[in-house]
């Protein structure tokens, strides 16, 4: 059989702060292609940190079983670059191209994306991806391909100047509606608008190449936005995201999908997909059954987890469709901060706060009747019964696959450095890795 080209469009904290997803967010680009494809409005990352999410969603496994366990960018690497998707995807016949960010490897530019095993680096320059991506689609690339973009945008810094009006803007859901948030979350509209232009010229160039018919598209993120108690947090504001996939016959008809989604289970969608043996080390389920109306529901529970970001701050997560559990490994009182992107919001949260409020060891939330996940339930006796539940089922999966935490902690690997959970920013000097040592 034919076998679609795969575009692998992915994103920079976004979240699902964009229009399909009821935002007041000019994205009309990923609104038109949710109204012609498939939109996901319960899809998760695996981990709501940059290397670690893309790790997860490629390897099709958690972050500690791919061995990605904190930033590339700080010196972290995949365990095992031959589970990557492309690899897979090689011996079905596809060629593979990266335009942008790969943010799996911390070699340096075209040699990271090489050792990662692209056939072709068509940029690695974040500005250039659309470009680039519309140059490769626009040269009759041989088919089958495997074409990842990686934009930079939603990342901090947010640009300053901008036509966005802070007056008639709302920011996110967990933070309160100030002058200083107005203006921060106007600063992310304008740039999630340039992010919105440059997949359209992306897309464009697809449709105009004749090839969009024969192309599954997927569009997501890495996690939430990088404003405080998102990205980094295990909330639904940290690890709820964007998924619209568009082509292939089922991912089309402006159809909304409502059952609960992770990220790694894209990599055994896409062998269900093309009729190709799954990689024995998928821990994720495919999608297709859903998509055909065989069920309703592929999974009743999904795992996110945080080892290190900027700093070391280990913890983990488990959602059901109604109740979420969170577990912290450290003793903290005061929150990590350099976990935190510096911005407008958090100077006003920390100004009024923030950094003297003890993170809790453990977080029970009825996200049916708290959706904010404000209400943390541990020690209230009518919800005994659920927390042991989640307890026991965050417990099984740290054991079946085999959590470095489960050890006492997760060691850096040499030449990998980090801040110090006590500093007050990521832009603080950072601290390298010693050998067997923790931070």
């Amino acid at each position: 059989m034919q076998r679609p080209n795969i575009l692998y469009i992915h994103s920079h904290d976004t979240g699902r702060y964009i229009s399909p997803y009821g935002h007041a967010i000019a994205t009309p680009n990923l609104q038109r292609l949710a109204q012609q494809g498939a939109l996901f409005r319960r899809a998760y990352c695996a981990a709501p940190t940059c290397s670690p999410s893309r790790a997860a969603l490629l390897t099709g496994q958690s972050p500690h079983s791919a061995g990605m366990l904190g930033l590339a960018n700080r010196g972290f690497q995949l365990r095992d670059f031959r589970q990557h998707i492309i690899h897979t995807l090689k011996a079905a016949g596809y060629t593979s191209a990266l335009a942008g960010i790969q943010h799996l490897n911390p070699a340096w530019r075209h040699k990271a994306a090489y050792e990662v095993g692209y056939d072709r680096v068509l940029t690695d320059q974040h500005s250039q991806a659309h470009t680039a991506a519309v140059d490769f689609l626009r040269s009759k690339p041989p088919e089958p391909f495997w074409l990842t973009v990686g934009f930079y945008e939603t990342h901090r810094e947010f640009p300053l100047e901008n036509d966005v009006d802070p007056a008639y803007v709302l920011p996110p859901a967990p933070l309160p509606d100030t002058p200083a948030g107005r203006q921060d979350m106007a600063n992310f509209i304008a740039m999630a608008q340039i992010l919105d232009d440059k997949i359209g010229q992306t897309l464009r160039a697809l449709g105009e190449s004749g090839l969009r018919d024969a192309t599954l598209v997927i569009y997501t993120t890495d996690h939430g936005l990088a404003f405080p108690g998102m990205k980094c947090s295990l909330t639904d504001h940290g690890i709820g995201v964007s998924l619209i996939m568009h082509g292939a016959g089922l991912f089309v008809g402006g159809r909304v999908i409502d059952a609960m989604i992770s990220h790694i289970d894209i990599f055994p969608t896409i062998c269900d997909l093309l009729d190709i043996e799954a990689p024995n080390w998928l821990q994720g389920t495919s999608m297709l059954p859903l998509l055909r109306g065989e069920v309703d529901s592929i999974r009743d529970e999904l795992f996110a987890e945080v080892s290190y970001h900027a700093a070391y701050e280990p913890k983990r997560a488990v959602r059901s469709d109604r109740y979420k559990y969170i577990r912290r490994y450290d003793q903290r009182q005061t929150p990590v901060l350099s976990n935190v992107d510096d911005g407008f919001t958090k100077s006003e949260q920390v100004a009024a706060g923030f950094g003297e409020r003890p993170p809790a060891p453990e977080q029970l939330y009825d996200t049916l009747l708290d959706p904010v996940e404000r209400n943390n339930l541990i020690g209230d006796a009518a919800y005994a019964p659920a927390l042991a539940d989640m307890r026991a089922r965050l417990d099984r999966w740290m054991r079946a696959t085999d959590d470095p935490l489960l050890q006492g902690g997760v060691p850096a690997p040499p030449g990998s450095f980090f801040n110090s959970p006590d500093a007050a920013s990521p832009g603080e000097p950072t601290q390298p890795a010693q050998i067997g040592s923790m931070p």
